[in-house]
């Protein structure tokens, strides 16, 4: 009987120690653990989450600023190949759309900031705004993985599109899409 309980005891104490090693670990990185349970604060059909930064010239620029306009906000990098593919196609995109309730904001993620997108908007002859999000306040609201991002937001200020990775911005379908966008009405 002494030895069928020492047994038990030895199996309750291999289970109990592991389980309470869990349950410490857990809960000294709760915080970490809740940040990647919470729901994603940039969800389609939601409000897009407002943000400011500063433009080439320096002047602080807020979505919020933007209601009653399409926007597309596009997060890259000078650095990333596939967002260097897809500007042209979003400058075509700007071109067709800017005179009608349509913005483009190209939320740069360089660390060196105005230093490499200024020269780099020129070069490749890029007009839309271009916003530096050297803190990652963007890419932390935003939730994202990587660039290049894109979230399209209609005139209320609701997500309605997120595209992950790069994409022809002036395919006709596309075309199709913000033209449709741009012709809601806004109800504010």
């Amino acid at each position: 009987m002494t030895e069928k309980r020492i047994n038990y005891q030895s199996v309750v104490l291999i289970i109990l120690i592991p389980a309470a090693l869990v349950v410490f670990f857990a809960l000294r990185q709760k915080d970490s653990l809740l940040e990647y349970l919470k729901p994603d604060t940039a969800a389609v059909n939601l409000p897009a989450p407002d943000f400011t930064l500063p433009d080439l010239d320096g002047r602080m620029v807020s979505l919020f600023g933007y209601r009653g306009k399409v926007v597309v906000v596009n997060v890259w990098a000078t650095w990333c190949p596939p967002c260097v593919d897809e500007m042209p196609s979003l400058e075509k995109l700007y071109q067709e759309f800017k005179a009608e309730n349509f913005a483009i904001l190209a939320v740069s993620i360089d660390s060196a900031g105005i230093k490499a997108v200024a020269p780099f908007m020129k070069k490749h002859g890029l007009t839309f705004t271009a916003l530096i999000d050297s803190q990652a306040a963007v890419r932390a609201s935003y939730k994202t993985t990587g660039v290049p991002e894109t979230f399209i937001i209609n005139k209320q200020g609701i997500l309605v599109k997120k595209v992950i990775g790069p994409l022809n911005w002036a395919a006709p379908e596309i075309l199709r899409y913000i033209r449709k966008l741009i012709q809601e009405p806004f109800s504010d």
